[in-house]
């Protein structure tokens, strides 16, 4: 018997993360990494995580850190979220709150929530790999998110065939991969085309606190709540995470919505997992409590430096030809090659003569398409690697044969 013969048509569309096989290379030595969009663990608050798991195995709080707990999840928690949320311009109750394990699984959730076979997701092109790989086990198709003016309701209503349009997914602030920001137009226009075409709006908020200049926007959510008066009458579904602020590895994120979209949720999360653990949520409270708001300030100054610093190499070091975006936040730089250039083939060359790792832009792309393309963090490098590794790759472009340029 083959066994992939029982698997059901869903597992055809999964597809290893490239993103996750790349870390891989973070174990091998002298490698140079822009691969992963990865937090710098020196900047961990690990101090106040030591003493959160101490105080959480206590004997006033061991019993509940280590017990069964409500799907909703930590009540303390929720509720400093929706003192955050407040201060974000979004005014909610607990009941709008879910905590999930990590953003991730909240974006598996909502494809398994609103897209069944044939349905469709609107996306950017690029768009985060994980939210395709989490919305691909439904079996969507992935029309272009355009909110320039570019499509109306009625196009993309036309061609999504007869499946629906479920949802749009953006990331609007320093989106992974490219980096860029959308602005104020363009949410506004975003909210006018989810209401003619009457579907919902996915709000990747993971990089919104990580800002280094310029003004902040109002989110997405934000927006819509001044325009409809009440989280319950909104479609615009939050997600956010700590795992860019305070630790990935614990795996704590959360979602805003109405209640309707949190009740399901809340089903899908006790048939999956029952609750994201306690003991995580415990310790993210109190470190939240403890110095979010002081911790954000440094990440800001450090990860800023790095991301001035990746800008300046790259003007230095680049040969013609290059683009690159200009990010205002988040982690990411989005160089685009000359057609013909493939970013695979180029970090098969980096890998092999200068020890640079990146991630090539094709993953990024519901079609496959974008091979000239490749994004590079400078997150979890300090200045000076930034500037040796920023180096080392133009000397590989430099040295690929003009007639391909790699």
């Amino acid at each position: 018997m083959s066994t992939h013969e029982l698997f059901a048509t869903r597992a055809s569309r999964m597809k290893a993360s490239e993103i996750r096989e790349l870390l891989k290379l973070l174990d091998q030595s002298g490698i140079i990494s822009f691969a992963g969009g990865i937090p710098d663990p020196a900047l961990f608050p690990a101090e106040g995580f030591a003493a959160a798991f101490q105080a959480a195995l206590g004997p006033d709080q061991q019993a509940q850190a280590l017990q069964y707990s409500v799907s909703e999840g930590y009540v303390p928690l929720r509720e400093w979220l929706v003192d955050h949320m407040r201060s974000i311009g979004v005014e909610c109750g607990l009941e709008n709150i879910l905590i999930t394990s990590g953003s991730q699984q909240a974006l598996d959730y909502l494809g398994k929530l609103y897209l069944s076979p044939g349905d469709t997701a609107l996306v950017g092109w690029p768009t985060y790999l994980g939210a395709l790989a989490a919305f691909n086990a439904y079996e969507p198709r992935f029309d272009r998110l355009s909110i320039n003016g570019n499509r109306g309701a009625a196009e993309y209503a036309a061609s999504a065939g007869e499946g629906a349009v479920k949802f749009a997914y953006l990331s609007p602030d320093f989106a992974n991969p490219t980096g860029e920001t959308v602005d104020l137009r363009g949410r506004e226009a975003l909210l006018d085309l989810a209401d003619e075409l009457n579907c919902a709006v996915i709000e990747d908020g993971a990089y919104q606190a990580l800002r280094y200049d310029g003004d902040a926007i109002p989110s997405v959510l934000a927006l819509e709540l001044a325009r409809k008066g009440s989280i319950e009458d909104c479609r615009t579904i939050y997600c956010g995470s700590f795992s860019k602020t305070l630790s990935p590895g614990l795996r704590v994120g959360w979602v805003v919505a109405a209640k309707p979209v949190i009740s399901q949720l809340v089903l899908m999360k006790q048939a999956a997992d029952l609750h994201s653990a306690t003991i995580n949520q415990m310790a993210i409270d109190q470190v939240a409590r403890a110095c979010f708001n002081t911790h954000i300030p440094m990440l800001r100054r450090v990860y800023g430096a790095r991301r001035d610093a990746m800008l300046q190499a790259l003007e230095d070091h680049m040969p013609d030809g290059v683009q690159w975006t200009k990010p205002e936040g988040g982690m990411f730089v989005w160089l685009t090659l000359p057609v013909g250039t493939n970013g695979a083939e180029l970090l098969a060359r980096a890998l092999d003569t200068v020890k640079v790792a990146f991630v090539p832009g094709g993953a990024f792309f519901p079609d496959g398409s974008g091979t000239n393309t490749i994004r590079l963090s400078f997150s979890n490098s300090d200045e000076d690697t930034i500037r040796v590794g920023i180096r080392r790759l133009g000397e590989v472009l430099r040295a690929c044969p003009a007639e391909r340029f790699c």
